[in-house]
């Protein structure tokens, strides 16, 4: 088994959108990666390969399998996979 964290972050250097998804991992105390990715948003196919868009962030998370772009979207899905209501 991978000791990889389960949570994957496709992401820029000073992505504001990145940044929100990063702080909420951390603020919910969720262990993760990053992957940062090409600035050119032609040259992004490996986010393209997983979500059908070349847009960041993108995460994957291997707990659940959920693979998702758009940062209002995924920090919501976080929010509500893995805060404290749950």
């Amino acid at each position: 088994m991978s000791s990889e964290p389960p949570i994957t972050v496709y992401r820029l250097q000073a992505c504001p959108f990145c940044e929100r998804v990063i702080s909420t991992l951390e603020s919910l105390g969720l262990s993760y990666q990053s992957r940062f990715v090409e600035p050119l948003h032609s040259r992004r196919t490996v986010v393209k390969r997983l979500c059908g868009v070349r847009t960041v962030p993108a995460i994957v998370d291997e707990r659940t399998g959920v693979t998702m772009a758009e940062s209002a979207n995924i920090v919501e899905y976080l929010e509500a996979t893995y805060g404290e209501s749950q």
